[in-house]
């Protein structure tokens, strides 16, 4: 018997078990995540997703890894001009040149929230207490944009000097690291 996914899933076409959506879908989204890398790493895909559909950068994400140094904060951090320019001329990425700037601007933040808090984990999960907050949703029209945890997430990482980390940005990247579980109450992989 097949598996049943958040109807999202499949939107306007068919997709497969093996597409890269699916996978995400079903391993990694409203998954608890608690490594620091893993969580800079969402967090600069999140950002990158701003106008764009997520699809696109899941098709991209290795190519991301890969020119991003495996999302190490500290080599992020020190990303120069000339890096920023080797940058825009992957292919590979999204050529954005705010949302590269971005990604270096948020090293820097991340690695100071990690000497603050001890680890980002320990900051990012301290806004529930550790706890996931499952919506159990019945239907994509309960999902919101953005809610009132993101809002104030959002708020606290752009006075750390965040970017790319809006209130919409930050609900989908706290979707995409476990904080909030929105699997349709029906979906097997809740």
């Amino acid at each position: 018997m097949e598996k049943k996914r958040c109807n999202f899933s499949f939107g306007a076409k068919e997709y497969h078990a093996t597409d890269k959506f699916v996978i995400y879908h079903d391993t990694r989204w409203c998954k608890p995540e608690h490594r620091d890398r893993e969580l800079f790493a969402m967090l600069i895909l999140e950002g990158m997703q701003a106008g764009v559909s997520w699809n696109l950068i899941l098709n991209k994400e290795d190519n991301f890894r890969k020119a991003f140094d495996g999302f190490d904060p500290e080599i992020v951090a020190n990303y120069d001009d000339a890096k920023l320019e080797e940058l825009m001329q992957d292919p590979g990425i999204i050529r954005n040149r705010q949302k590269l700037k971005a990604a270096v601007t948020n090293a820097k933040a991340f690695l100071q929230v990690q000497k603050e808090f001890g680890s980002f984990d320990t900051y990012i999960w301290g806004f529930t207490g550790g706890k996931v907050i499952d919506h159990h949703l019945a239907d994509v029209k309960d999902m919101p944009a953005k809610d009132a945890l993101s809002e104030k997430v959002s708020k606290d990482l752009r006075k750390r000097g965040f970017k790319f980390a809006g209130p919409v940005i930050i609900y989908s990247y706290l979707q995409g690291i476990g904080v909030i579980n929105d699997h349709w109450e029906y979906c097997d992989y809740r």
